[in-house]
């Protein structure tokens, strides 16, 4: 409990009114753990039933065929698919819209802060790192797990790319099924303590993934000098609200605001396991990954550069017991320090001048994507631009 204090102690700075869980919360939260996603589950059960090669090449039609399913389409199948088209009563699709437009605009340093405060940082609650530890998914490279979910995050967070069968929304229902895959696997393996982690990708730790593509990403943009708006903040929020839906989220769990968003993280991290041995593993293999890139020159002076600059924010994140906490070296946090003044300036201007923030997103949008560019070298693979075939073997 002292070391969920401590990863909180710094967010409880930035919440209105005070966030402690009532004893009805705490019960809340403890039933979250364990509960999975029903209806992802379900579908997985039927999948297993009739074999995972044949199951998921029937997945794949019917998210092709969402709208038009054949009358044979199993039940689990077309339960699923029907009810993840459900468009939900509050869903404002301009909002969501606006969302995308603001995380594109963030450019590179939004993806830097969202690896940093969002990945690398949580790698501190130690319950939700055993799914990867148990998946083997710690030995198949930091590099690998950055280039894919930096490629469903483009997706997510493209212009439509949340609409009804395009990539974002087809990739975030792959990746529901995935978790529901990996669920399935753990609580048969006979490895698995629930009693002490709780039932794998559980309600909680499905929380604590949403909060940090949301409410962490945001917080990280402000205290490093991104200057938003009320409005934009909230249109953030929205989309991912969505996204979490999607994701199998209940949507007791997801939040309107931002603020009731840092309430949410609050309360999520104080029910946390602090870190252990698997931080440690998980935050050393993080710190390499810029090493591992595929630059076009210079690789070994831009790999160790890239490496400095990330060490430096999560510096500025977790603080120096973060640090310790995930086996990192010393570090200070020159470069969020460097750079909060022109991103200040640059912010304030974007919202200053009518007309220039369209022409900033593109361009922001354009170097984000020749960052996954140089993710994936010249490899990618197909299982990075949207199909699972490789994470579907592995959940058998």
């Amino acid at each position: 409990m002292l070391a969920a204090r401590q990863m909180a102690s710094r967010l409880r700075w930035m919440i209105q009114g005070d966030p402690e869980p009532s004893e009805a919360c705490w019960q809340a939260m403890g039933d979250a753990l364990s509960v999975g996603d029903p209806l992802a589950d379900d579908l997985v059960g039927w999948m297993h039933e009739v074999g995972m090669a044949r199951a998921w090449g029937q997945f794949e039609q019917a998210l092709k065929a969402a709208s038009a399913l054949p009358q044979n389409t199993p039940a689990p199948l077309r339960v699923f698919i029907e009810s993840t088209g459900q468009i939900p009563a509050w869903l404002d699709v301009d909002l969501m819209a606006q969302g995308a437009r603001v995380l594109q605009s963030t450019g590179l340093h939004g993806m830097m802060v969202l690896r940093d405060a969002g990945l690398m940082a949580g790698y501190q609650a130690s319950a939700i790192n055993q799914t990867l530890i148990q998946t083997g998914s710690l030995h198949k490279g930091a590099q690998r797990r950055v280039a894919e979910t930096t490629t469903w995050w483009l997706a997510c967070t493209d212009d439509d790319g949340m609409a009804p069968g395009a990539p974002g929304f087809t990739m975030t229902l792959r990746v529901r099924v995935m978790h529901a895959l990996v669920r399935h696997k753990l609580m048969h393996g006979g490895q698995w303590d629930e009693r002490l982690w709780g039932m794998p990708v559980n309600q909680l730790d499905m929380q604590a993934t949403y909060l940090a593509f949301s409410v962490v990403q945001l917080l990280a943009l402000k205290t490093t000098g991104i200057w938003l708006t009320r409005r934009e903040s909230h249109a953030v929020m929205h989309l991912w609200r969505y996204i979490g839906c999607l994701m199998g989220v209940d949507e007791k769990l997801l939040s309107v605001h931002e603020q009731e968003g840092r309430v949410a993280l609050y309360r999520n991290v104080l029910s946390q396991a602090g870190a252990d041995e698997s931080s440690v593993l998980l935050g050393r293999a993080l710190m390499d990954e810029p090493l591992q890139r595929h630059y076009a020159n210079l690789a070994g002076v831009r790999g160790h550069l890239n490496k400095a600059r990330h060490l430096s924010l999560v510096r500025w994140f977790v603080g120096r017991s973060g640090m310790d906490n995930l086996g990192l070296p010393a570090a200070i946090p020159w470069y969020p320090a460097m750079m909060m003044l022109p991103l200040l300036l640059r912010s304030t201007l974007l919202h200053a001048v009518p007309g220039l923030a369209p022409t900033w997103a593109r361009r922001s949008r354009a170097k984000q994507r020749r960052y996954l560019d140089v993710l994936l070298g010249e490899r990618a693979p197909q299982h990075l631009t949207g199909g699972c075939p490789h994470q579907e073997k592995q959940a058998r």
